[in-house]
């Protein structure tokens, strides 16, 4: 049995990857810090449910276990992030918000994917390791510096575990969202719309869980076999410079 692993797997992009993975065949342990209180779109397939905080030794410990007693740890699925709570200029930012969000989106993915590579090497089976970074790796946004620079560190870890483990038949990729409906830009969705309308985004629409979980898919399934340490940008043109 294929098992995958998928942090933040209740947000948005968390889910859809999920449950795209379990109907292409993998078994998906997944965490989030919530009690869920509905799964229904979970039933019928073969998925198990980790309460957990990504900052946490001891839940990555167990959400680790917990996947090799379902068979070959096959795909880890790194989504879990958060935004700084309060947005501030990067003159104002605190120590305390800096913590927060570096504790979960670069210190967290950095001790699991160590977790889960050790594993995967230990199996001798290959795998696939997929981080979700974000345009904001490469993007200022001086409002919420924490953010951007947890974003960034993501894209060294792919690259140094590209590095490493590419002898043991293990990918390590990332990709870069850009604006996706999420419950993460639910609060600034006006903000987004005008920027949106006025051409910031050359395919004229959001993101959707959906795109990116696609990409995750066939990150996962072999269609990038050959592929390791690589940025993939799936933000609708956003990055494309324009005269």
């Amino acid at each position: 049995m294929k098992v995958a692993i998928v942090t933040g797997v209740l947000g948005g992009i968390g889910k859809e990857s999920a449950l795209q993975l379990l109907k292409n065949g993998y078994a998906v342990v997944g965490m989030d810090v919530v009690t869920p209180t509905d799964l229904a779109d979970f039933e019928g397939f073969d998925f198990t449910y980790v309460k957990g905080d990504l900052a946490s030794s001891e839940s990555r410990e167990t959400l680790v276990r917990t996947a090799c007693e379902k068979g070959t740890l096959s795909a880890l699925v790194n989504v879990a992030g958060v935004a700084p709570k309060v947005r501030r200029d990067i003159l104002e930012m605190t120590e305390e918000s800096y913590d927060f969000v570096m504790g979960i989106n670069t210190k967290g993915t950095l001790f699991l994917t160590q977790a889960v590579a050790n594993e995967m090497c230990r199996e001798g089976a290959g795998g696939s390791i997929v981080n979700i970074s974000s345009c904001s790796a490469y993007t200022s946004s001086t409002s919420r510096g924490e953010y951007c620079i947890s974003k960034a560190g993501v894209s060294m870890i792919t690259k140094l575990f590209a590095d490493r483990l590419a002898a043991e038949g293990i990918t390590v990729n990332e990709i870069c969202p850009g604006i996706i409906a999420t419950g993460m830009t639910a609060t600034v969705k006006e903000k987004y719309d005008k920027l949106i309308e006025g051409g910031l985004v050359p395919l004229g629409r959001w993101g959707q869980p959906l795109d990116i979980a696609k990409a995750v898919v066939a990150l996962c399934d072999g269609t990038f076999g050959y592929t390791t340490g690589q940025s993939f940008i799936l933000d609708g043109g956003m990055h494309i410079r324009k005269l």
